[in-house]
């Protein structure tokens, strides 16, 4: 369960960041290609970023407790971030795939957290 949550914690960071970073215009047209800006998405993309870093907060928090679980969301915020920017600069067309599988990968993380 502690190695789950500790996933957990690290997706939903990478997924947030990710869905923050494309809600603006310039990283949406490094990812998407020039003129691509989010349009109607925008929302929707800082509401999921910010819902994924939240839940990633009250897993960090579970895993490691009010003490530990704060320095380790902390981290695992610092790790996401760099992996996002480096994502960017180098692999700005996979960007999207990768943003989604951590996605997926928070989202199943999740469920059988919830379901243990």
């Amino acid at each position: 369960m502690g190695a789950l949550l500790l996933v957990l914690v690290f997706a939903a960071s990478l997924a947030g960041f990710c869905a923050l970073s494309l809600a603006m215009d310039r990283h949406s047209e490094d990812v998407f290609g020039r003129g691509s800006t989010p349009g109607p998405w925008r929302r929707w993309l800082q509401l999921g970023g910010t819902v994924l870093l939240c839940v990633s907060l009250g897993a960090s928090l579970q895993a490691a407790g009010g003490a530990i679980g704060w320095v380790l969301w902390l981290g695992a915020l610092t790790a996401a971030a760099l992996a996002t920017v480096a994502l960017l600069g180098y692999a700005p067309r996979r960007f999207h795939w990768i943003a989604s599988a951590a996605a997926a990968v928070a989202l199943i993380a999740l469920l059988l957290v919830a379901s243990a």
